[in-house]
């Protein structure tokens, strides 16, 4: 990646680390198919807005919209569904580490699912290093088999396991020439008339109190910076990096996720979060694979 990129990823890892704290806020007066709902459906209707005034045009070919619909269910019905979830049971921060472990999984599933991003040494390296970290993270030994901690964990890294799956689906977009936004739009159009009926059948919705101003303020900004603005950024650097480097972002968004997670929400930090981030930061560079070329570069040039 160059240096653009970087800096993308890095504005994605703010837009993306303020949604699990936007989530937690939520969580205190609404529940699960609501929240999601209304992140995917604000979201779209601010993209849709953006397109009207930009002037873009959706494509008509069905092959397109049936992409479309699958990034829906894969980039964000399974995994905000299950990050909502997992967040009932463990802290903002401890989730945003937990999705730490997608490139781990899209590394995986692209050797047998793309063309281009077999694996490597430094993958099967960055893979078993990612394996530990999240080991240590967890902490088996603390926890209890059965318990809604676990429960969590389990939610929490089936998004990851989703997220790293439309990484990969999602690399189909840069061959259609699709434009980013409208990526981004209308994957979120599939993804709320998918959640729409679940939605009102389990949530009944109209049975609710009234949320407070900070619980909207909560959804308007997980559809606006964390869904709108972000698959924008998401997207254009999937179609510059490929699905593992743009996966990267999820080292970054846990510092992001932890400080709002500590600070705002008074939530508790625990040495096994950096001891774990750190082994998980070591596969991701193994993965990477730069870092490491740049070492040996050094070693070889003094040699």
């Amino acid at each position: 990646m160059n240096k653009k990129d970087w800096l993308l990823l890095t504005f994605l890892s703010l837009l993306w680390g303020g949604s699990y704290f936007f989530v937690e806020i939520a969580l205190t007066a609404l529940p699960i198919f609501t929240i999601v709902f209304l992140r995917v459906f604000t979201g779209a209707a601010l993209l849709l807005l953006f397109i009207f005034i930009t002037g873009r045009k959706f494509p008509r070919d069905k092959k397109v919209w049936f992409s479309l619909f699958v990034m829906g269910i894969l980039n964000n019905v399974i995994p905000f569904t299950m990050i909502v979830s997992g967040q009932q049971y463990i802290s903002s921060g401890f989730a945003s580490i937990l999705i730490a472990a997608t490139p781990f999984f899209t590394v995986t599933a692209a050797h047998f699912l793309t063309k281009d991003e077999k694996i490597n040494a430094g993958k099967i390296t960055g893979v078993f290093f990612g394996v530990l970290g999240v080991s240590v993270l967890i902490g088996f030994d603390s926890l209890t088999w059965g318990s809604n901690e676990l429960l969590g964990i389990i939610f929490i890294l089936t998004a990851s396991l989703s997220y790293s799956i439309a990484g990969i689906w999602g690399k189909r977009f840069k061959s259609m020439n699709i434009d980013p936004v409208i990526t981004s739009t209308g994957q979120l159009i599939c993804s709320s008339s998918i959640l729409l009926p679940v939605m009102l059948i389990i949530d009944r919705p109209w049975n609710l109190p009234l949320p407070p101003l900070e619980v909207w303020g909560a959804i308007i900004g997980i559809a606006l910076f964390s869904t709108s603005v972000a698959y924008i950024v998401y997207f254009k650097i999937l179609s510059n990096s490929g699905a593992t480097n743009v996966l990267l972002v999820t080292f970054l968004i846990p510092i992001v996720a932890v400080v709002l997670g500590v600070f705002l929400l008074s939530e508790d930090f625990k040495m096994q979060y950096i001891y774990g981030m750190f082994i998980i930061g070591i596969g991701l560079l193994a993965i990477d694979g730069r870092f490491i070329r740049k070492v040996k570069g050094r070693i070889n040039g003094t040699t």
